[in-house]
């Protein structure tokens, strides 16, 4: 009997964005760098984006003032794999353009199919979620994590509150690198900034024919527990929560 060959894995890059601040969490330092379960947040997202086939190229976008700090504290996790510390912007379309520009050669190369981009304050995001997210970016063009949301969100005082079943967008998001590339070096020429990375494709991205939209960005189921840590509170539900998701 025949074995049909395996599919290859696609190639791709993770970015991981982690220029933010401490000043919401509390911390005299980048939220990144405190302690969860014994290891800096930034180096959960770092570890779990390494255990995903396919991935070959790491790029982590951090602060200038942190660089030597976070490359102390990733150092001892890469191994044999290779990793671009990249100064970030002052904001995060900003921060996410630094580390295109620099996968620019390999995607112009062909040598990258998908680039994933993921908050660093996101440090229980599973391997699984990487791969479902990456996978369904290179099959429909691009593809973001969603949750239901719970319970009504009140607009302001007197406004009607959110109904059920709209979700709620995490990361890591992913798209065809070419189409992420191509987008970002338009909105560059036109200064746009995006509020996200699917912003930006949905505005810039073309079809084939080169008309109308062309990039598919595709839900992808994800949990409540790929939250992100931005007060003093989300710091210890991750605790409670890591012995949970690992």
């Amino acid at each position: 009997m025949t074995t049909a060959p395996t599919a290859p894995a696609t190639r791709a890059a993770v970015v991981i964005l982690a220029g933010g601040s401490g000043s919401r969490v509390g911390a005299g330092v980048n939220k990144v760098l405190l302690p969860l379960g014994g290891l800096p947040i930034l180096v959960h997202s770092l570890r779990t984006a390494l255990l995903v086939d396919g991935v070959h190229r790491l790029v982590v976008v951090v602060r200038p003032e942190d660089r030597d700090e976070v490359a102390a504290a990733v150092e001892p996790h890469l191994g044999e794999h290779d990793l671009w510390l990249v100064d970030g912007g002052a904001q995060r379309h900003d921060s996410e353009w630094q580390a295109i520009r620099v996968l620019r050669p390999d995607i112009e190369a062909g040598e990258l199919d998908v680039v994933a981009i993921h908050d660093a304050a996101r440090p229980l995001a599973p391997a699984s979620l990487f791969a479902s997210t990456i996978a369904a970016a290179a099959e429909h063009g691009g593809a973001i994590p969603v949750v239901p949301t719970t319970g009504l969100l009140p607009r302001e005082p007197g406004q009607p509150g959110i109904p059920l079943g709209v979700v709620a967008v995490q990361t890591p998001q992913a798209f065809r690198a070419e189409a992420l590339l191509a987008s970002y070096l338009r909105a560059d020429a036109d200064g746009f900034t995006g509020t996200d990375t699917a912003s930006c494709l949905e505005r810039y991205a073309e079809s084939e024919s080169g008309s109308g939209p062309g990039v598919r960005v595709a839900a992808v189921p994800s949990l409540a527990s790929n939250l992100k840590v931005t007060f003093p509170e989300d710091v210890r539900l991750a605790e409670a929560l890591l012995d949970l998701v690992s």
